[in-house]
């Protein structure tokens, strides 16, 4: 009876998030298919390319820390619906607003130094870091949104938000971020020069004070940010990488726009599996659940294979809504199977490190005392936006 009841138990978890992530495969598509038509605004402006994927990542890190968090909370007894200053939801959603900002800055300016290292043109390190903020600040509001309804939600119907969080938290970051960004852009490139240096000072004075106040002024806050904060300004670095590889290779993505389609999807589809599965493991490692080890143990094995089972199917589904919407708006596409072999080859590939980086992190972090929920998805997300641009590029470059 017991047994049974843990393979409904594991069945019922592992169709909820499938579920999910099929939902996200064809909202993520919807992203994809902005970032296609934006094409030639990403032409004239190639810097807009480098900031895309660590925008979209750091939308997904730190609401995905939040959902993480709380989740934890959840399942450990301690989570209640409380926006007071010193409850574990206020406090949460406090350090992310901050954290929004600070990242904000602090990637509008690492995006204008390499647009200068690699002679990228069209907009100047003031327009990066007024555009970087502004539009961090509306997306980083819509997502988090997005996010405290999810753990609402998840909280009064009894479900389980590790399964659920990490798709919806990326997916909503893709789809939010990106037309947030293109719209941030288009206004502020056409302000006069005067109204811009305006806004950035008022950028970098809002910036300071939210470090600030991080810092000193409220100590729940500063016990979250102290551990993700740095980790963050280190993975949008990480981030700026992946948007760079794109940008070099801009002239191949403009010429098949299809593969402009498969971008967003692709890289939150990677991103929310390995959040499904960080979540998991730090979940199983707070309820002592899961053991860290150097060799995964069977309970691990079997979410690594959770993962699996999930790329066999969403990565197809990515190509075949990718070509669909080809034909539709008229974009060129090397056809549905290369495009499907394209999807699953480079998705295994990034599974495959998605469970090694997950299962590495969340033990590391968890045997010296750090909050693996602070650490999984925003090392994941990120390092999965580099080594995935790398992979699908290189994939593309393979097959085309």
């Amino acid at each position: 009876m017991k047994l049974e009841l843990q393979i409904s138990t594991r069945t019922r978890l592992f169709l909820t998030g499938f579920i999910a992530l099929l939902i996200c495969a064809f909202a993520a598509s919807a992203a994809g298919i902005y970032l296609g038509s934006a094409r030639d605004v990403i032409y004239l402006l190639p810097g807009l390319m480098v900031m895309v994927p660590p925008s979209i990542n750091m939308r997904g890190s730190i609401s995905g820390v939040l959902a993480s968090r709380l989740s934890s909370s959840m399942h450990l007894g301690a989570f209640e619906v409380e926006f007071s200053r010193d409850s574990v939801l206020g406090s949460n959603l406090r350090a992310s607003f901050l954290s929004t900002v600070i990242i904000g800055f602090w990637l509008g300016l690492i995006v204008s130094g390499i647009s200068v290292v690699f002679g990228i043109e069209g907009l100047s390190a003031i327009d990066y870091v007024v555009i970087s903020v502004v539009s961090g600040i509306i997306s980083g509001l819509i997502v988090m949104g997005i996010t405290l309804l999810v753990v609402l939600v998840s909280y009064r119907f009894g479900l389980d938000l590790d399964m659920i969080a990490a798709p919806t938290v990326t997916t909503a970051g893709d789809i939010v971020t990106l037309p947030v960004l293109v719209i941030t852009t288009l206004f502020f490139v056409t302000l006069a020069p005067f109204l811009l240096n305006v806004l950035f000072v008022a950028v970098l004075l809002v910036s300071v004070a939210c470090v600030v106040y991080s810092v000193y002024l409220d100590e729940p806050v500063f016990e979250i940010n102290r551990e993700i904060l740095p980790l963050l300004l280190i993975l949008s670095f990480v981030g700026t990488l992946a948007g760079l590889t794109y940008t070099l290779d801009l002239e191949q993505l403009i010429e098949f726009a299809v593969f402009l389609i498969i971008i967003p999807p692709f890289t939150g589809l990677c991103g929310s599996i390995g959040g499904i599965l960080c979540s998991r493991l730090a979940t199983g490692m707070h309820m002592g659940e899961i053991d860290v080890k150097v060799y995964p143990e069977r309970t691990v094995l079997e979410q690594f294979g959770g993962s699996y089972i999930y790329a066999l199917f969403v990565f197809p589904l990515i190509g075949l809504i990718a070509q669909e919407a080809s034909l539709i708006m008229g974009i060129s596409s090397p056809g549905l199977f290369v495009l499907m072999s394209i999807c699953t080859i480079s998705g295994f590939v990034v599974i495959t490190m998605v469970n090694l980086i997950a299962y590495a992190t969340a033990g590391l972090s968890f045997r010296y005392g750090l909050d693996p929920d602070n650490f999984g998805i925003p090392v994941i997300t990120s390092t999965i936006d580099l080594v995935g641009a790398g992979i699908l590029v290189a994939v593309i470059n393979i097959l085309i």
